[in-house]
């Protein structure tokens, strides 16, 4: 999958240097000095913005995560109700999840970075994704394919079922029996997500 490449200001610059570190070696042997060097800026240009390489990679994640879940969201298309659009992207949602390169070499090599996001607190991307969420739940309410319910609950909810799907997956899935393969996961993801949404 080619990286996600953004405009080029000097945020992004840094971003994508941090990334393509990580992505060589790892969050827990990339430095702040390897990261300047690779985005041409000095370290106290660095320092001034990041404490260390873990606040880096929080934005760096934040970028990602919040451009494959809204990359994920289908387009608007005739005949397709709010309900029909959420389940779509989310099912999409976690396939390109588990395909970005980033997302699973921090599984791969730093999966203790996710942890106080799964245990502990809510981060920027998750915000940002509950927010989306919850407004097509409301305009899933407005056309009635939606059940009637607290917008941001179920929007909290929604991401709790695809976190699991996204981060776990792999420790249920047999990719040798055809029923327990991945595809045949995001089937029953859709099942459940539109047995979740469904009036």
């Amino acid at each position: 999958m080619t990286p996600i490449r953004h405009n080029h200001s000097d945020s992004d610059a840094v971003l994508d240097a941090v990334r393509d570190c990580v992505l060589a070696v790892g969050v827990r042997r990339t430095t702040l000095t390897d990261v300047a060097r690779r985005a041409g800026v000095s370290r106290m240009t660095l320092y001034r913005r990041w404490p260390d390489v873990r606040s880096l990679v929080g934005d760096l994640m934040t970028r990602e995560w919040v451009a494959v879940a809204t990359g994920a969201m289908p387009e608007r298309r005739p005949g397709a109700d709010a309900r029909a659009l959420i389940v779509d992207g989310l099912v999409a949602g976690v396939r390109a999840f588990r395909a970005h390169p980033l997302f699973r070499k921090i599984v791969d090599v730093d999966p203790e970075l996710l942890l106080p996001y799964v245990l502990d607190r809510r981060g920027a991307s998750q915000e940002a994704l509950i927010a989306l969420l919850a407004d097509a739940v409301r305009e899933g309410h407005t056309d009635g394919s939606v059940r009637a319910g607290h917008a941001e609950r179920q929007a909290r909810a929604l991401l709790l079922i695809v976190q699991s799907f996204t981060l776990s997956l792999r420790t249920m899935t047999d990719e040798d029996d055809a029923d327990l393969r991945s595809e045949a996961f995001l089937a029953e993801l859709r099942s459940i997500l539109e047995r979740t949404l469904t009036p």
